[in-house]
């Protein structure tokens, strides 16, 4: 699918609504029944495409509304995974999950979700997925012998999935990495993992950096010099990065130059309610064009839109949009 310069998209999840939270609680509760819930992501997942069409996104997600973290959902999936299910009494809580053995190589199901997204929506589309490095750090390990070795077993459970989805017709795949930002010195094993989940997927794959993001609040600070030189060994096509909250730090070190990739370049800062301005996202488009070129930058929110309130979120993906058409016009696109 054809998309203009500078194309526009969200991270990955959109603005989940009060009344969904309250839900899904009451679902973890036993006071409501899956099928109600199941009703209700697909109600919000139709909403959430809606706004981002309607919001100008040349890229969209499902929202991501069923996902109560980066995590359970596909936990909940993974076979040879033992879950507590007793530890989880607030949505956006972690199950307490083990793995005992040997993981199996079995389906996930985010085909289904895939295909709920495309059949809904005309314009380009992405699907995430949580990658190989969070997951290891957030399922208790007993039975491999370190983190790298679990890691990689969790991506030779994912990559079959990858395949699936980009057979059933996705273009485009983002892996989500959040603590590698925390944990700079897994970033060798992690990229070794990384490049098991995606071998031999037939899709543009980006993979996702930030620092953290749990209740709208960085978990990490620090600088993306930690990526270099390992990042360049990832087999993916794009990194997406969290840049607005931080004032565009740190965008000296990928100059085009530096690294192969494309580059998602954060403009929009989610961990805040103010919303930006049209101008204020061209001044940050502005900046990343001084080291790479408009050919190979997406423009996207620093994280996921999650914890935003619904017209917060909403508002802030226009301006986004805005901004970069201001720049195109500039850059006589």
């Amino acid at each position: 699918m054809s998309l203009p310069i500078l194309p526009t998209t969200i991270v990955g999840s959109y603005s989940m609504p009060g009344w969904l939270e309250r839900l899904k609680t009451e679902y973890f509760a036993r006071r409501i029944r899956r099928q109600d819930l199941e009703e209700a992501y697909d109600v919000v997942a139709k909403a959430a495409i809606k706004d981002q069409e309607v919001a100008g996104l040349d890229i969209v997600t499902d929202g991501e509304a069923q996902r109560d973290n980066m995590v359970d959902y596909f936990v909940e999936r993974m076979a040879g995974v033992e879950i507590d299910r007793t530890s989880k009494k607030y949505y956006y809580d972690f199950y307490t999950s083990t793995v005992n053995a040997k993981l199996p190589v079995a389906p996930l199901g985010l085909v289904g979700d895939f295909k709920l997204l495309s059949a809904f929506t005309d314009r380009a589309t992405k699907i995430c997925i949580t990658g190989p490095h969070h997951l290891a750090k957030k399922i208790g390990n007993k039975f491999y012998k370190s983190e790298g070795e679990f890691a990689a077993e969790l991506a030779q459970v994912l990559n079959p999935e990858l395949k699936a989805l980009a057979a059933a017709g996705a273009q485009y795949i983002q892996i989500d990495e959040p603590s590698y930002s925390g944990f700079p010195e897994d970033l060798p094993w992690a990229i070794e993992a990384l490049n098991i989940m995606t071998e031999g997927v037939d899709a543009k794959l980006a993979l996702h950096i930030c620092y953290g993001n749990r209740y709208g609040k960085p978990s990490w600070e620090g600088s993306y010099e930690y990526l270099f030189p390992e990042i360049t060994k990832a087999k993916v096509q794009q990194l997406t990065l969290e840049f607005a909250r931080r004032g565009g730090q740190d965008l000296n070190l990928f100059k085009k130059d530096a690294h192969p990739f494309e580059l998602g370049v954060g403009v929009i800062d989610v961990k805040t309610p103010e919303i930006e301005t049209p101008e204020m996202v061209a001044g940050h488009i502005r900046k990343a064009l001084e080291v790479m070129p408009a050919e190979r930058l997406f423009v996207l929110p620093d994280c996921g839109c999650f914890h935003l309130q619904r017209e917060i979120a909403f508002a802030k993906l226009q301006a986004m949009v805005e901004g970069a058409k201001m720049v195109r016009k500039e850059l006589g696109k």
